[in-house]
């Protein structure tokens, strides 16, 4: 899912390059040589935020899952999106290559802009609602809204979408539409960065694998598919480096010597955030389902994925060339868990969980984040750019904003 840039350079400096899905690839520029202090202090800050969606995300996709209400429940991958996962990415890939060489690259990144403006200005303020649901003077009124939209007429009538919002989501609407705006304008790397969070965060909580194996095979299809479109061809760079959207975790490597106004960045595509973290998800819900009161594949396969981002970086800076991130990622988070169930004897009891039963009460609850449930938002920062290549379309459902 990520991508590299096969044209050696001086020193490699960064992650960069992100791919039609939405991931990243690890990339290097010869403008800029970056300080070990920059270049630790970017590395180390996108790890860090690359950790933050996982582990929360994945802590509310628990409680997501308890969700007794269809309207509410998350998108589940089965065992068939995840096998056609692959090819429908490479013709995604492919389709925006040609589209990038056949048309003029300004006009397509400002149709993105806009398109992701929207979907980045309803994930943030999803993102931002429990925080406003406390903060929010219990003084003022807290009126009801709805938005409600149908085709048809009669009994031919169909809804399409039923909104319920009221002042405070009104009001973190407000305030993600400023940070939109900056975006679309300034296109801001914090700016970049909170639209990129609050995706990986919904798309962690809100895309569910309903197995193990479904994890295997989606994980084990993409790990080819990133291989041979970053080694295999020039597409996945190309796209790369001429798609603008914040499907990307960013941070300055000059940020020492220029301030908020860098502009070297390395890079890290949410395709590598979110793809791990749902199959990390899935097992802490696997945890939950045991009824051991631990959670010892969560952190199993945690630790993996932290031990996968440095390994994909090390190797980087070993060899002087950019790596896909997948590559490492995806033997490190499938194979830590599967030794622990070895270990544990729990191997079968692993590859049989069922992701759609039901859990305990007591199940891991983080009230800081919100519960996205089934808006636009959550399907929109549940990754569209995954969605687009999974071929999951958005259900028609009510949706009702909630504070947690």
């Amino acid at each position: 899912m990520s991508q590299a840039d096969p044209v050696p350079v001086p020193a490699p400096e960064a992650l960069n390059a992100s791919d039609s899905n939405g991931t990243e690839a690890l990339n290097a520029t010869a403008k800029f040589v970056a300080t070990p202090e920059g270049t630790a202090l970017a590395y180390g800050s996108l790890v860090f935020m690359a950790l933050l969606p996982i582990f929360f995300g994945a802590l509310r996709s628990v409680t997501c899952s308890k969700s007794k209400n269809a309207a509410d429940m998350p998108e589940t991958i089965t065992s068939r999106d995840a096998a056609r996962f692959p090819i429908i990415a490479s013709c995604t890939l492919f389709g925006l290559y040609l589209f990038f060489k056949m048309f003029s690259q300004e006009y397509i990144n400002l149709l993105l802009s806009v398109y992701f403006f929207v979907l980045g200005v309803l994930a943030l303020s999803h993102t931002m609602s429990p925080f406003m649901c406390r903060m929010f003077p219990e003084s003022l009124p807290n009126k009801q809204y709805q938005l409600l939209f149908t085709q048809g007429a009669g009994e031919a009538k169909e809804e399409i979408l039923n909104y319920e919002f009221d002042t405070k989501n009104l009001v973190c609407l407000l305030i993600s539409s400023v940070v939109g705006v900056w975006y679309l304008l300034k296109k801001h790397w914090i700016a970049n960065n909170l639209f990129g969070l609050a995706f990986a965060l919904n798309g962690v909580e809100l895309l569910h694998l309903n197995n193990v194996s479904t994890g295997c095979i989606l994980l084990g299809g993409l790990f080819i598919y990133d291989v041979f479109w970053v080694f295999g061809t020039n597409v996945m760079v190309t796209v790369a480096k001429s798609f603008e959207a914040p499907i990307k975790l960013v941070f300055p490597q000059d940020l020492l010597e220029k301030g908020l106004g860098a502009s070297n960045f390395a890079m890290l595509g949410l395709g590598d955030i979110v793809i791990p973290g749902i199959f990390i998800a899935l097992l802490l819900r696997f945890d939950v389902s045991l009824k051991k009161n631990s959670r010892t594949y969560f952190y199993a396969s945690f630790l993996a994925y932290i031990f996968g981002l440095g390994l994909t970086i090390f190797v980087m800076h070993t060899f002087k060339h950019a790596q896909p991130a997948l590559l490492y990622l995806v033997p490190a988070c499938v194979g830590f868990p599967v030794i622990v169930a070895l270990i544990k004897g729990e191997l079968t009891e692993m590859f049989s969980f069922e992701s759609s039963v039901e859990f305990l009460p007591t199940s891991p609850r983080l009230s800081s984040f919100p519960t996205v449930s089934g808006s636009p938002a959550s399907l929109a920062s549940s990754m569209d750019t995954v969605s687009m290549a999974t071929g999951l379309s958005p259900r028609r459902r009510r949706v009702q904003l909630s504070c947690m």
